[in-house]
């Protein structure tokens, strides 16, 4: 049988992506968000993250009108992929995008364990590493960006999502469930590679993304991995490419543009400075879509 996915916030800019490469391997999925996604074969229901209530019938819920066949009720559900939250700053005021993101996550998590849910897959994001929604040029405190890394965001969004982590980890501890936070990348979806070029002429408008990106496809890959990988708890990955953004290897540019700033291991050639080795190691994830199979470099 194939595994019931509820996925939250599947028509935004990576579940629009992330869902079909779910559905194209054979998961069922139940998309959950305030506006539909067009895709065969996936139903939208239309629910807010920031109502408990709704959440709760949300995941105790039909997929579709074949649900009434069996006459037993709704299927359990194998997993949940939380996406839905406002996705950054200056879309609404700080108050809400903080509210929403975290009483959403809050919800979503809590609907899950009490009924029964054991798998819960949640976005977290790169702007917990603090620079990239800062007040002024900040620098990071040291290269790789890894997930023990002293994460202090100042802004609302990214604030919230460091809440998230720390909800995600308490209920892991109270229920036993295994609960992963993504710190999902600049998502980059398969058009938006004209803007590399650009990128590359002007490296420092990079440094808010750490000169890292993760493709939307290959998002799909670390969530369905991240879904079959059982009995890890409360973890922590950075869902991000493997490569850095730059055409210099990382230790050139590195010392280049971040002197001073400590490098705490020997990195690859290329590797990016929010690093991907957790994800590759613990999970498998094998990139297939590095930028410069999309960018010339002449």
């Amino acid at each position: 049988m194939n595994k019931r996915i509820v996925f939250t916030g599947g028509a935004g800019k990576a579940g629009r992506h992330v869902v079909p490469y779910l559905a194209d391997r054979g998961y069922d999925v139940l998309n959950v968000d305030l506006v539909p996604l067009e895709y065969p074969g996936v139903n939208t229901l239309i629910a807010d993250i920031a109502d408990s209530g709704e959440m709760f019938n949300a995941l105790s819920s039909h997929f579709g009108f074949e649900g009434f066949e069996t006459g037993k009720g709704p299927k359990p559900i194998d997993a949940v992929v939380h996406f839905a939250a406002v996705p950054r700053v200056l879309i609404k005021p700080d108050n809400e995008t903080f509210r929403i993101n975290t009483i959403g996550t809050y919800n979503v998590i809590e609907a899950a364990v009490k009924l029964g849910i054991r798998k819960i897959i949640i976005a977290s994001s790169e702007t917990t590493y603090g620079v990239c929604f800062a007040e002024g040029d900040k620098d990071f405190h040291h290269f790789p960006l890894e997930e023990d890394y002293d994460i202090d965001p100042m802004d609302s969004y990214g604030l919230s999502k460091l809440v998230n982590e720390k909800t995600a980890r308490a209920f892991a501890m109270r229920t036993g469930a295994d609960i992963y936070a993504l710190r999902i990348g600049n998502v980059i979806e398969p058009h938006e590679y004209d803007r590399f070029p650009a990128f590359l002429a002007n490296p420092m408008s990079r440094k808010r993304n750490a000169w890292s990106y993760i493709d939307a496809r290959d998002l799909g890959q670390i969530v369905d991995l991240a879904i079959r990988k059982d009995g890890l708890g409360f973890q922590v990955f950075n869902a991000v490419n493997d490569t850095i953004t730059a055409t210099l290897s990382t230790r050139e540019f590195l010392a280049k543009y971040c002197a001073g700033v400590p490098v705490r291991r020997e990195m690859d050639e290329f590797e990016a400075p929010l690093s991907n080795r957790k994800a590759r190691e613990i999970l498998g994830f094998k990139e297939e879509h590095d930028w410069r199979k999309y960018v010339p470099l002449n």
